[in-house]
């Protein structure tokens, strides 16, 4: 794919990876981006790289628009692989430029190349760089998601350079948002940056905050946000801010997600009657089978919505490996503002539902107890049971959700 202008100067020159369905254990059912981005200034200026097995097509991109020997100076906003992997086969090309990065960045980096006949400049919040008609602004973001993140802005372009902050795993012929809701929709662009939020940026609600109203505070007019992955915002770069602000304030629909897995299909047999207790409160219901949907969905449903039960027979008296293995994933994505609960069938001991509960307190989330389980199969009475538990939990997620 050719280079884009995305504003008078400034181009995209990024590569599109339409096959990447593993993430680092992220799964990435739409593929994904590695967006960076050329100012043709007095000084030619390079923000960011893109991951290693794509640079020959970003130095085609930039090649197509500039000798890359001419490149002035090279921006790392994120050192992360899939951002910086490059930088050695950029800076061969281009060895008189300086890199200007986070001094977090650059103790990163050093892991990754030696530094030594390179020109590196460390950059801290509220330091500029001149390059011609331009002067571009650093604001660090950290943990947002690295400890060395930061963005840069231009103002004279009205564009900020967001890095993986406010981006969306999506591989697509299109690069703006507007195009891309014109020939997919809005809504499949939403559900994307959710997606993204919930499996990467969930821990760090708090930071995000602190950072939009930092931008905000500093007066940044904004034009165009241009993250390092998926669609670049033009049409509406205040609606993803908007999205961000709700997510990291906790906003969820007044809905359950049910999460399970099941090994003889008796757990599987007690979900149904659960989502029907749920409905008949009212409330709406997404019922997830963990082996047949990727983890990062169920991450996604997850977060979604306010309140959620996790379903799972015991094996061997302890969780079954895929709600375990889903749990521990959740515990480490911090989450906050959920209401859960849990269910589940044994044999002849339980386990499962008891972890589960204990895998809740770990993460200090409210729970609705006791779960509900039962021996081997559900019998008629149980299934009765079981709508009665799903209503009862569907009311508490009512009662929970006029908190927000």
């Amino acid at each position: 794919m050719k280079a884009v202008e995305i504003k008078q100067g400034v181009f995209w020159v990024g590569a599109v990876d339409w096959a990447v369905r593993d993430f680092h254990g992220y799964e990435t059912p739409r593929g994904t981006t590695y967006n960076n981005f050329l100012i043709m200034d007095e000084e030619i200026t390079l923000i960011d790289t893109v991951k290693y097995d794509f640079a020959d097509l970003t130095i085609k991109n930039i090649a197509g628009i500039v000798d890359p020997a001419r490149i002035k100076n090279i921006i790392i906003n994120h050192i992360e692989n899939d951002h910086a992997s490059s930088l050695d086969r950029i800076m061969a090309l281009a060895p008189q430029a300086t890199i200007y990065i986070s001094d977090k960045g650059r103790k990163g980096i050093e892991r990754f190349f030696d530094l030594s006949n390179w020109n590196v400049k460390s950059v801290k919040t509220g330091d500029t760089l001149c390059i011609g008609a331009r002067t571009l602004e650093f604001l660090e973001t950290p943990m947002l998601h690295w400890p060395d993140s930061m963005v840069t802005y231009s103002r004279h372009d009205r564009i900020l350079f967001t890095q993986d902050a406010f981006g969306q795993h999506v591989a697509s012929a299109s690069r703006f948002d507007d195009e891309f809701e014109k020939s997919d929709s809005a809504a499949e662009l939403e559900d994307a940056v959710v997606d993204y939020y919930a499996n990467i940026l969930m821990p760090f609600g708090q930071m995000i905050k602190t950072k939009i109203a930092e931008i905000q505070a500093k007066g940044f007019d904004i034009d165009i946000i241009a993250p390092d992955h998926g669609l670049i915002w033009r049409a509406n770069p205040g609606k993803v801010l908007s999205m961000y602000m709700d997510m990291a304030n906790g906003k969820a629909n007044e809905s359950v997600a049910i999460i399970y897995d099941t090994m003889w299909q008796s757990t599987e047999k007690m979900a149904v009657p659960i989502a029907e207790g749920i409905r008949a409160e009212g409330l709406d219901c997404r019922v997830v089978k963990l082996r047949a949907t990727p983890m990062s969905v169920a991450i996604k449903e997850f977060w979604k919505s306010r309140g959620a039960l996790i379903g799972s027979p015991t094996l061997n008296n302890i969780l079954y490996p895929s709600v375990a293995e889903f749990l521990t994933h959740l515990r480490g994505l911090r989450p906050k503002n959920r209401i859960v609960g849990a269910f589940g069938s044994y044999g002849w001991g339980g386990g499962a539902v008891r972890d589960a509960y204990e895998e809740f307190k770990k993460m200090g989330l409210q729970a609705v107890e006791p779960g509900f389980q039962i021996p081997y199969r559900p019998s008629r009475a149980d299934e009765e049971g079981a709508f009665e538990f799903g209503r009862n939990f569907a009311r508490q997620v009512i009662e929970y959700h006029k908190g927000f």
